[in-house]
């Protein structure tokens, strides 16, 4: 038997459907806690002005509070020097020392926004300030929210990420330029749970 279906009640099925993706999409007022497990913060330096070396921070921590008003939006978050890798421990140890992070006596970095500002669908433009070995200095990077669920197994989750560049001397790090490049590049994923 073929079931025949108004106009009307398509059209209504379509538009609840189409509110309904809204919904799932939209960035309500809720505050998340970062997943080390599953982000990442990775960096590139150029050696000798020749090739690129990549490393990455094992430990950090953070929250983000999200919003459908991006000017209530928040990111808070906390690096810990002394966690840096670049799978060659010697190396390792001479980003630790006086010559770049000195990470005994400025042993943690930070990003705390003061504004965040609409940059086009899912994007945004965060203005905060970042403490990098003593120092303190606003910044404003792009960042793209990179998708949300809600599992079982793993929760109400939402996605950011970001791709910058920092120049190293503008934070007191002037060591061995250019044989180690001032401009450096961060990549940065977090995978964020709701609390």
């Amino acid at each position: 038997m073929v079931r025949f279906v108004s106009i009307q009640s398509l059209a209504a099925t379509l538009v609840f459907a189409l509110c309904g993706a809204g919904v799932t999409s939209a960035l309500a007022a809720d505050n998340y806690k970062v997943d080390p497990v599953h982000s990442s913060i990775i960096f590139r330096a150029q050696h000798v002005q020749t090739g690129y070396v990549y490393g990455r921070f094992d430990k950090f921590s953070g929250t983000v509070k999200t919003d459908n008003d991006p000017s209530n939006m928040a990111f808070d978050i906390s690096i810990d020097v002394n966690s840096i890798n670049t799978g060659n421990e010697k190396r390792d140890g001479h980003l630790k020392s006086p010559d770049f992070f000195g990470a005994k006596e400025f042993s943690t970095i930070t990003f705390k926004s003061k504004s965040v500002k609409s940059a086009g669908e899912n994007k945004y433009e965060v203005t905060g300030d970042l403490t990098l070995h003593g120092q303190t200095k606003s910044v404003t990077i792009p960042v793209e929210k990179t998708g949300e669920s809600n599992t079982p197994n793993f929760g109400q989750r939402v996605g950011f990420a970001s791709t910058f560049t920092v120049k190293r001397s503008d934070y007191g790090m002037s060591s061995m330029i250019p044989m180690v490049s001032d401009e450096i590049a961060l990549m940065v994923g977090f995978e964020c749970v709701k609390q």
